[in-house]
């Protein structure tokens, strides 16, 4: 049997565990097991054969960097973010990727990423995301709190560094002004249970295009439902969370979906979330 996993610490309710079965259920896979994997910071360097038995596994807070020791190989994405949160186990060798930016660029496929971009946040999948639409071709700001100004700045230069003709300023979220084609929150602002916050003001709102919120719970956050009041395109971080689970997938066993398979999942994630909050 084929073993796979989730590892991180704390782990508390994940939806690794149901994305990752319907999957294998659509691969026609039946000999396999997916566990969650709850590991203490301090206790990683001594399970990492315990995990060295894995086909594949995926990694969450706050394994994402302290892992990479471990692998034998890194993927471009992993190398470009310094950041694996998905091993494959190739007859022994340990290949580290990071599916994040994957799960992310598919879900912003249909989305105005290499327009006039506003990014909210920029620390864990906000660098990211300002990296890949920096590399996309973006006009890039990027929006924080004022206590989060020096962490922009070193996202800031990171673009630079990798991009040296990017597009990029910083501001403060509270003086942000002008129209964008898409702003993108990459805050905890609105998650559950404090589903009545929003990242941004209804000017701001009013003067973006299109938008993208990393939250998944929940499934339509009142920044999106402002957006889509207006008739504005707003996609949910379920989609994210879905797609680089997909990506997993590929790279462990060379798995292959449908469109119409990937939406029915997502479809899934969102009615056990909203049925979970209820």
């Amino acid at each position: 049997m084929d073993k796979y996993g989730l590892i991180g610490h704390p782990l508390g309710h994940s939806m690794s565990p149901l994305i990752h079965e319907k999957l294998f259920e659509l691969s026609g896979i039946s000999g396999y097991s997916y566990e969650l994997i709850d590991i203490a910071p301090e206790d990683l360097n001594s399970r990492i054969g315990e995990l060295r038995e894995l086909r594949g596994f995926n990694i969450t807070i706050p394994h994402k960097t302290a892992i990479i020791p471990f692998t034998d190989e890194l993927g471009e994405s992993a190398k470009r973010y310094n950041s694996v949160n998905c091993i494959s186990n190739n007859d022994g060798k340990m290949v580290g990727y990071n599916t994040d930016c994957d799960g992310f660029l598919r879900s912003a496929e249909q989305l105005p990423l290499g327009e006039n971009v506003v990014l909210i946040g920029c620390g864990g999948v906000g660098r990211m995301i300002a990296i890949e639409a920096a590399l996309h071709g973006a006009e890039l700001t990027i929006a924080v709190i004022p206590q989060d100004f020096k962490n922009a700045q070193l996202v800031m230069a990171e673009i630079l560094a990798k991009c040296k003709n990017a597009s990029v300023k910083i501001s403060t979220v509270s003086d942000l002004s002008g129209k964008f084609d898409l702003l993108i929150n990459a805050t905890p602002v609105g998650m559950y249970p404090k589903t009545e916050n929003c990242a941004v003001s209804d000017e701001i709102i009013e003067n973006c295009g299109s938008f993208f919120d990393v939250i998944y719970n929940p499934t339509e956050t009142l920044l999106m439902k402002k957006a889509r009041a207006l008739g504005k395109t707003a996609v949910g971080g379920a989609s994210m969370l879905v797609y680089q689970a997909v990506k997993a997938h590929e790279y462990w066993y060379g798995g292959k979906f449908a469109q119409e398979d990937i939406a029915k999942i997502i479809l899934d994630v969102e009615d056990h979330v909203n049925a979970m909050n209820k």
